[in-house]
């Protein structure tokens, strides 16, 4: 009786404080030690596989489910219902900052052997768990202690280095294709620095997930998201997505495991990268229907089936390699976008040459000097080029629309690698320079 009551008065005393807890378990903490996992749901009904393999990377432990409503839905199922041995399960559901940095709050998840995001709403854990403590826990958690980490539906959202934020709600494909600068299209997660401004899980630093990938479909949504990504921020981002009943789950050696119960139903997760990189170029304009084509190509997509036991996988070590030997079980498809309409259709596994063709000889007759380079950059040539420089990060540290000096300042560069991509009559190039 004494814990049933402490149950029933616990979330009443704690509400004002912007946090309500249910425990079931153990009320003794203990340590082990975990090992690193990531897995990430598509945001109906758990897998059950899936959950089971991240779970047993607590190796026992304490684990802590972090949600912003709802409530202590996940307990029994990750105590007891899945046949895993661990300590205790608790729920934090947390509506405010001040739940967020509660020292209970603060305590449970820097004791916590594994980490799992529920459902809800996105921006929710982005106010309540961003730029303070918690952040910094969660972090650490999986950066430190390499402790296993996960969400499904908007907890898969938060994951990526870069992430739909949900700020002003929902956006469908129609919506982002349209106009990819949609009120509605927020996206997060920009600095200039390897961290980026939210959750740093290992491997997704330059990746966007979605989720509920097949209800509605968002595929192009998706694609808008990362024709942003690269038009405002970063030359490189990949993207991750699940239909609803589908996990991807990776551990330290980087193979990402997809589960579902694929033949029984079309269940997939989607591996994007754009294809050519550097000489794809995509420009994402305000109020404008997105058209992203290149040759049909613009992006090639590892099509996962997800199967009951997570067989089929894709090694993240190798994006940019499309040889099948470093991939197992899917299909590559090409997805592009003309005029805000999105098309997708089989595709090769084959390496794409991104090697510049017609007008090849104008652009090689551009010069970029000195190399290495101190205060500024010298280009020959380069007359009405448009000029972007970036950093080995990604960051775009310089652009010229119409260049019309042949040189640049980069007095404030810091030293390092840096990558100039030049446009000139739809032809593109990229040069890789070095500041002393």
């Amino acid at each position: 009786m004494k814990k049933l009551l402490l149950i029933c008065l616990l979330p009443l005393f704690s509400f004002s404080q912007g946090y309500t807890s249910y425990f079931t378990g153990n009320a003794t903490n203990i340590t082990t030690t975990p090992e690193f996992g990531v897995c990430m749901m598509g945001g109906a009904t758990e897998h059950d596989n899936a959950m089971t393999w991240l779970l047993q990377k607590a190796n026992g432990g304490d684990v802590v489910v972090l949600r912003s409503s709802g409530s202590n839905g996940y307990n029994d199922y990750l105590y007891s219902e899945l046949g895993v041995t661990v300590n205790s399960v608790e729920t934090l559901v947390i509506t405010s900052i001040a739940g967020a940095t509660n020292p209970y709050v603060l305590d449970k998840v820097a004791n916590a052997e594994m980490i799992w995001f529920a459902g809800g709403d996105q921006w929710n854990y982005v106010s309540y768990f961003k730029d303070n403590a918690l952040e910094d826990l969660i972090n650490n958690h999986v950066n430190v202690k390499h402790a296993p980490i996960g969400g499904t539906s908007a907890g898969m959202a938060i994951l990526g280095g870069y992430y739909f934020s949900a700020q002003n709600g929902s956006v469908t494909s129609a919506q982002a294709l349209n106009n990819p600068y949609n009120s509605n299209v927020t996206i997060g997660g920009f600095t200039g620095t390897p961290q980026r401004d939210f959750l740093n899980v290992p491997r997704l630093g330059n990746i966007i997930t979605d989720t509920h990938y097949d209800n509605p479909d968002r595929r192009g949504r998706h694609v808008a998201f990362i024709a942003r990504i690269m038009t405002d921020y970063s030359p490189s981002a990949y993207g991750i997505a699940c239909n609803e009943y589908v996990a991807v789950c990776y551990g330290a050696d980087g193979k990402a495991y997809v589960y579902g119960d694929y033949p029984n139903y079309d269940e997939f997760a989607y591996f994007i990268q754009p294809n050519c990189l550097w000489w794809n170029n995509v420009q994402a304009l305000p109020g404008q229907p997105l058209t992203w084509d290149f040759g049909g190509e613009a992006l090639k997509v590892y099509k996962v089936p997800g199967t009951m036991h997570g067989t089929n996988y894709f090694d993240m070590n190798d994006w940019g390699n499309w040889s099948d030997p470093h991939h197992s079980g899917g299909s590559w498809e090409h997805w592009s976008v003309n005029n805000g309409s999105f098309t997708a259709i089989a595709g090769t596994g084959l390496s794409t040459s991104c090697a510049l063709d017609v007008g090849e000889n104008e652009l090689n007759k551009i010069n970029t000097f000195p190399n290495p380079f101190i205060n500024s950059i010298h280009l020959d040539n380069a007359e009405n080029a448009q000029v972007e420089i970036f950093d080995s990060l990604g960051k775009r540290v310089f652009q010229a629309k119409d260049l019309t000096s042949g040189t640049i300042d980069t007095s404030k560069f810091t030293s390092g690698l840096y990558f100039i991509k030049i446009q000139k009559d739809g032809k593109f190039m990229t040069k890789k320079m070095i500041k002393d």
